[in-house]
């Protein structure tokens, strides 16, 4: 177990990182087709290909799926990622022609300092091709790559995260998380993570949570000026068990809680929170209460995956980035 998505087998993960521009772009993609799901809890969502993914529509599997920076011009992030599926034979066969199924969501961080005079078309599509090429099995660089690139939360930095477990079943489940919160992923003014019940191996720090609350640590902390600018938390939860979309759609469900227990405040009206939920296994779909323990890990490991994409994070390469959390509270 290397603690990241990819202890989930069937799937792989590729960064693409652009500093001067401030933004980047992340690519799970899977060895086959995978049952996959989606719920989005922020009110100011942005994504391509989601409703494919409700539970009552026809296709069944997907290719890959797609993290990125950019808002709305970020989603020429999947056009890359597609190109190459494509060329390798992948998608759904329709009349011998295959239609890669890529599904993305995006986060907005326009406002970060980068260089966003790219001309007349964005370098999404570029970036996600280039993200193919870097795909890996195994490790991956976590905090201010791919689409945690240029990610802001109230307080510090954000970034991409990822943290993974086995569920009391033995199956896998894993995370992986671009945090650009309009709230925070500490408490108060100070180093401890919201998220610090779930920490193991002192992943983020090892703070814990303070010895007491006050109502200042407990007063919302929201990203710029009134009213807050553009985030979102955006992620995908995995297992290597064998869910149907129904199943799959309600593990979405309980990620998204753990983005409610390592965001203060999450899912807010600028905020565009979604996550993913996907499945590898090949077998017949899990008991009900086997769907527990893993929505029950699944929790969990998001609650770790959104800390780790913070602890992890190191500032953008210019003057007036926002300060990262070692920067401000050491290792």
């Amino acid at each position: 177990m290397r603690n990241l998505l990819t202890d989930v087998t069937g799937l792989a993960v590729g960064h693409a990182t652009d500093l001067a521009l401030g933004s980047g772009v992340t690519a799970i993609v899977f060895d086959a087709p995978a049952v996959a799901s989606v719920v989005t809890l922020g009110g100011a969502p942005g994504g391509r290909d989601t409703a494919l993914l409700e539970p009552e529509m026809t296709v069944r599997g997907v290719d890959a799926i797609v993290l990125s920076g950019g808002s709305v011009f970020g989603l020429d992030a999947s056009g890359g990622v597609q190109a190459v599926l494509r060329a390798q034979g992948r998608g759904l066969a329709i009349g011998g022609i295959h239609v890669p199924i890529v599904c993305q969501a995006i986060l907005f961080d326009l406002l970060n300092g980068g260089d966003k005079d790219w001309g007349v078309f964005s370098p999404y599509r570029d970036l996600g091709h280039a993200a193919m090429q870097a795909l890996s099995h195994g490790g991956f660089a976590l905090g201010s790559v791919g689409a945690g690139t240029g990610a802001t939360t109230a307080t510090v930095k954000g970034g991409l995260g990822s943290a993974s477990a086995v569920a009391r079943g033995g199956h896998v489940v894993g995370a992986i998380a671009a945090v650009n919160a309009v709230g925070s992923a500490t408490i108060g003014d100070g180093p401890h993570f919201w998220a610090a019940p779930f920490e193991l191996d002192r992943e983020f720090g090892g703070r814990g949570w303070p010895r007491s609350f006050t109502p200042h640590d407990l007063e919302a902390r929201l990203k710029g000026a009134p009213p807050p600018a553009t985030a979102t938390t955006i992620g995908l939860v995995a297992t290597d068990a064998t869910l149907t979309k129904a199943q799959a759609k309600r593990l979405a469900t309980m990620a998204n809680d753990g983005l409610a227990r390592a965001v203060l405040p999450a899912h807010a009206p600028m905020d565009g929170d979604t996550i993913f939920a996907a499945a590898t296994g090949d077998g017949e779909p899990v008991s009900d209460r086997d769907l527990t323990e893993i929505g029950h890990t699944a929790t969990q490991v998001m609650a770790r995956a959104i800390a780790r994409g913070v602890y992890e994070a190191t500032a953008l390469p210019w003057a007036g980035a926002q300060r990262a959390w070692r920067e401000r509270f050491g290792g």
